[in-house]
């Protein structure tokens, strides 16, 4: 579902409640890391120095706990302001360049190809921490070789299976259609395809094991304006996709809403469904038992996702920079300062060391394994003339309207190309 994922996520589900829906063991908090010594501040404090960070009401809590220790260590005074998640980017925007706004602001990394054109963002240097945090969230965070924002966190979509219908997720598309149909219940799979409309987010780790990204990734993670779906591979994404529709095997379909595909789950007649942790609470609602797998390659290439990441910005026109830069580089990029971001707002931690103690649970760990071979949305303008031309083509040859899916999707392409100049 395109609904704006920038948007959906702050709806993301709690930690525990995937817990105690999926496992029953208890929520990941029971184990609380050891205190560790934070790093001593490099960055000199002016006099009467202090930080403004803007957030949302959920994250306030865990940024505030970051401020004291360095209120504490620095004499810096750090100021929250909670901003509805919705206003953030515009008002951002808006005041950072009349030269006003905060010095640092909660956000999501697809805002990044904005905040850079408007030249109201600053790098943030956290190269003796790259390695310490996911790949593909610091590939998020990366525009021209430089990474703009801090990340802490990411969210992507993964196939959940009904443990009770079937044991495994097979390494291929065909494979687990068959293990699923094997199953006896009504569908192998669902998926939303957001009815009529198409939903290239929820497809595009299928697409892209055809090797058929939206547009090209350059070498440091971050994309160029080039379209990457036409050609061959998309050729072949696109007949493979009409084959599966409802003119052929029946696997896609445009009676797949959101809720549809998520309740047909929920109700038991379905082995497996792509989603994410954010649809958890519905697929275990009727008491079905899940299990969460990377999504198989239907194209013979890994399967790689959207990611998103939740990110901290640092204004362009902040006169404090180098402290903001000080704050989250050596307190909120800490094993403390994203466990708390994590037990305030529950996702997919990107620093390591936190990833790999709430992997204890089954549920989230599968949904880490797929995000370590996901690739983030493009945060480049170009974006926003994708989703119409994009999710339509797919809709019109999942429904059996386009005759030829490759020349319908070869269209798209073209027109595509064409918008984009």
């Amino acid at each position: 579902m395109r609904t704006s994922r920038t948007l959906l996520v702050p709806a993301v589900l709690a930690v525990g409640a995937l817990l105690a829906a999926c496992s029953g063991d208890p929520a990941p908090s029971a184990t609380t890391p050891a205190p560790t010594t934070a790093t001593t501040s490099k960055a000199p404090a002016p006099v009467d120095a202090t930080l403004t960070v803007w957030v949302d009401e959920n994250r306030k809590p865990a940024v505030e706990s970051a401020a004291k220790a360095y209120t504490d260590a620095t004499g810096v005074q750090v100021e929250t302001v909670v901003k509805n998640f919705e206003d953030i980017r515009a008002d951002f925007i808006a005041q950072v360049g009349t030269g006003e706004g905060p010095d640092i602001t909660i956000g999501a990394h697809d805002w990044l190809g904005a905040l850079v054109e408007n030249g109201v963002v600053a790098p943030v240097d956290f190269t003796d921490k790259k390695g310490e945090f996911i790949d593909v969230a610091v590939d998020a965070v990366t525009w021209d070789g430089q990474t703009y924002g801090l990340p802490y966190a990411m969210e992507t979509v993964a196939v959940v299976r009904n443990t009770e219908l079937v044991d495994s997720t097979p390494e291929t598309f065909d494979e687990m259609v068959k293990k699923g149909r094997d199953a006896g219940v009504t569908y192998p799979l669902t998926i939303n395809t957001n009815g009529t409309t198409g939903d290239g987010y929820t497809y595009y780790a299928l697409q892209t094991s055809f090797g058929a990204p939206v547009f090209v990734q350059n070498d440091d993670g971050s994309y160029s304006n080039k379209v990457g779906m036409g050609g061959e591979n998309g050729a072949k994404f696109a007949e493979w996709l009409g084959a599966n529709g409802m003119g052929g095997d029946k696997v896609f379909s445009t009676d797949f809403t959101y809720d549809v595909a998520n309740q047909e789950f929920a109700d038991g007649k379905a082995a497996y469904t792509i989603a994410g942790p954010w649809a958890i609470a519905t697929l275990t609602g009727n008491g079905v038992k899940v299990a969460v797998d990377p999504v198989p390659s239907a194209g013979g290439k890994t399967a790689s996702p959207f990611v998103g990441v939740q990110t901290f910005y640092v204004s362009s026109a902040s006169k404090n920079a180098l402290l903001a830069n000080d704050f989250l580089v050596n307190y909120v990029a800490t094993d403390e300062g994203i466990t708390a971001l994590q037990e305030a707002d529950p996702r997919l931690p990107a620093l390591r060391v936190v990833a790999d103690r709430y992997a204890s649970d089954p549920v989230v760990a599968g949904f880490l394994k797929q995000a370590e071979v996901g690739v983030p949305m493009p945060a480049i303008a170009e974006m926003g003339d994708v989703w119409d031309l994009w999710n339509s083509a797919s809709a019109d040859i999942i429904a059996g309207k386009a005759k030829d899916p490759a020349a319908r999707w070869a269209k798209m392409v073209t027109d595509l190309e064409a918008k984009l100049g």
